[in-house]
Formats: structure tokens, sequence, C-alpha cells
């Protein structure tokens, strides 16, 4: 469910019209629903209420606009950050520093610092090899990390591959098979506190069965941990859980995945952490663009928007799936490819949809943008990066400006010799 519904025949979010958005601040812009993100975050945290110990924290890569991981914030959820500027925005949202993972398989020596000297609740090691830097950092500060140690289980989460990141063959992670070797290697060394294990297999996951294999294989190795004589605190289960993209689409609910990781893990005493992101924002925001003109084609008309592949880039990306539909739909559909104006054939957002009729002028919205949309944007062809609103009940602000192609012409530089 989310809040963004026709009333009187104009799409809105929340109770302000879209068309009021689009004259105040300009399209394209993504427009965020607080009132959607809290009763996601809700639902996710109510499904996991037979899990005692627990830490709930946002995958900040998924939307890191700031009033929206403050909307967060104060739900109580933490933050799962994979770089040091994700970290700085989790903090300026007042997420306490305890609250925060810092994942992600190439932190680099300067990141490292920056998350001890922050004083962080936990590292997700991906590598010995990072384990390694971070004890010997760690130890010269005089700290000590708290850490878990990432595991590949070699579980195909059965999702598109650039978003997959559970087998075998990919970046994340050690291999299960070296997990109690590694683990040995570090848990006695100075500056790390090695307390746990973690896994993420995927994202976007339109089954429960490959997460549920995945927590298994965990469920043995902190076993076979223990037995080796570690101590096993903390376990991460990553997040991945998905949302639907397309009208009546089924997945698993937030209750039926509460209800698998009880069952599997309820002999593990440990405390939990889980790394939602896209099922609490991704269907929390629209993308608001409006129609350029349509142009006659071949077989289907094209109607140009004047958003793109850089707004958006997912479906460029990974050929994903954005529901398209008038913000004042007057009743009658067409057959149409939805492209914007990028001189890009890739600057293709659907071929051959039937969505809403729509003519030069009109607005429409991408549906389910509030998660991997502006936070993977881009200034190709030297366009600007587009506002950000968030609306709450009948009130709303913009939360991120737009920055025009001319402002960040402004930070470069033509060095003297080519003068």
């Amino acid at each position: 469910m989310d809040h963004f519904d026709i009333k009187d025949g104009v799409m809105h979010a929340e109770d302000i019209a879209l068309p009021q958005i689009a004259e105040a601040v300009g399209t394209p812009v993504y427009v965020y629903s607080r009132a959607t993100l809290e009763r996601h975050a809700r639902v996710f945290r109510d499904a996991l209420d037979a899990v005692p110990d627990k830490l709930i924290a946002f995958a900040v890569k998924a939307n890191p606009n700031l009033a929206v991981l403050k909307v967060l914030q104060g739900q109580g959820y933490g933050a799962d950050v994979v770089s040091v500027g994700e970290m700085r925005r989790a903090l300026a949202a007042g997420i306490t520093p305890d609250k925060i993972v810092f994942s992600g398989v190439g932190k680099t020596r300067d990141e490292l610092n920056a998350a001890l000297d922050a004083q962080i609740g936990q590292f997700n090691i991906e590598s010995e090899e990072e384990g390694l830097e971070l004890a010997e950092l760690a130890e010269a500060k005089g700290v000590e990390a708290r850490c878990a140690l990432r595991i590949n289980p070699d579980v195909d989460a059965g999702t598109h591959d650039k978003i997959s990141t559970g087998k075998a063959d990919n970046k994340f992670g050690v291999p299960i098979s070296e997990a109690g070797q590694i683990f040995g290697n570090l848990a006695d060394r100075p500056g790390v506190q090695l307390r746990g294990v973690a896994v993420h297999i995927g994202s976007q996951l339109g089954d429960l069965a490959p997460l549920e294999r995945a927590f298994e294989k965990l469920g043995e190795l902190v076993r076979a941990l223990r037995g080796a004589g570690h101590t096993i605190t903390h376990v991460d289960l990553g997040g991945g859980l998905g949302v639907p993209y397309r009208k009546g689409e089924s997945l698993p609910s937030p209750a039926q995945y509460g209800e698998m990781v009880a069952r599997v893990t309820k002999d593990w005493g440990v405390s939990l952490i889980f790394e939602p992101g896209r099922v609490i924002a991704g269907n929390a925001g629209v993308l608001l663009t409006r129609v350029v003109r349509v142009k006659r084609g071949i077989n289907d008309p094209f109607v140009i928007v004047d958003a793109a592949m850089n707004d958006l880039a997912r479906p460029a990306l990974y050929g994903a799936y954005h529901d398209f539909a008038a913000v004042a739909p007057n009743g009658a559909d067409m057959t149409a490819n939805i492209v914007g104006p990028i001189c890009e054939t890739g600057d293709t957002f659907a071929m051959g949809r039937v969505c809403d009729q729509l003519v030069a002028g009109d607005l429409a919205v991408f549906r389910t943008a509030g998660a991997y949309g502006a936070t993977m944007a881009s200034s190709y062809n030297s366009r600007g990066f587009i506002a950000e609103v968030l609306v709450d009940g009948d009130k709303s602000a913009v939360v991120a400006d737009r920055i025009d192609a001319g402002s960040i012409m402004d930070a470069e530089r033509v060095p003297d010799w080519l003068e």
C-alpha cells in the first residue's frame, strides 16, 4: 500500500495534488510520501515481533536522502552503509553510531579510519585482508572494532544477475568453505572483536526459499564456529526482500519473511541484524515527469517525457519495469513506447506499453521509484540533478534542490596551459 491515489480525477501524494508540486518545483522531480515510509517501516518491524533481540538498519544505498533517513530514524531504524559518505548522512540524520553497520567489499583505509573514529556499531568484514587491515588500524588507535565476517553461502538468489550477491563467483564475502579458517585467523587479533557472521544474497528477491537455504547454512556455520571455541553473539541476515513493481505481482510479505526468520533462527541465541532497503522505500516514491511531445512511430507512438535514464537508471541498467501512469487519466488508453530525451537508445523506459492516453504537456509518474532512483542519478548529456520533495499530509518541502547543468560546470576548470 502507498499514498499515491487518484482523488477527484487527479493523482495526489497524500493530500497534495501532484500538479501543485510540478507547478511549484518543476519536472522531473522525485516525490516521497512520509506516511508510506512510516507504514512500511512499521510493517517490517512488526513482522519481526517474534525476534526478541534485533537491529533493523535501513540500507542507505536504497535512498540516502537526509529527510528520508530522518523519517526512518524516528521509527527507531539504524543504518546499513557502504561508504563513508553514507555513514556521514546517517549520522547527520540523527542515527546513533551504535546503530550503524558498515558493509561493502571495497572499504578504503580512510573509510575504515573514519568509521573507527565515529565508533560505529559493526563492521561487516568482506575478506581476511580487510580484517587484518582493520585490526592494524584499530590497534594503532587503541580501540576495538566490533565486527562480523561476511559469508558467501553460494546460494543463487534467483534475481537479476547484476543484483545477485551470494553466488560463489560474486565479489562479496568469503567462501563458506573457508569461513572457519578465516574466522579463526582473525578472531584473536588485537583491535577487532569478531563477534559474528553476516550474509546478503541479493536484492529484489521474489522467493523466500533461497534466503532460507542461506540462513540454514549460516546456522550450521554458527554451530561449527561455537564448536571451535568462538563466541558468536550477532548475526546479520542482510536484506533483499522484493517489492511489487507490476500491478497484481505477488511477492513474499514481510510477515511471511518474519515467520521464516523466527523459525530458522529460534535456537541461535544471537542478536539479529536486518538491512531492508527497497521494501521500505520503493513504493514510497514516484518520479513525476511531463510529456514533452508524442512522436509518430513505425508501429507505436513514442511518448517522450522530460525524465531520462540519468534520472531513473533502473530500466536502462537492468531492463527493470516501472508502472507508468497519467496524473490526470481521462479513461482512455494507448499503446506507446515511453522514452526520455537522452541521445541514447538505452534511454527507453518501456516499449509497446499499454498506458493511459497522453498528449504533450500532460503529467505522468513512474511508480515505485523511492528506492534506487535519485541515488543512482548522473549528469549524463550534461543534464542536472533533479529535485526531491517529501510530502507529509497537506505539507510538502523540497528535500534536495535541483542542481542545474551550469552549477555542475562551475565546478570544472580549464588549466592555464590550455588558454
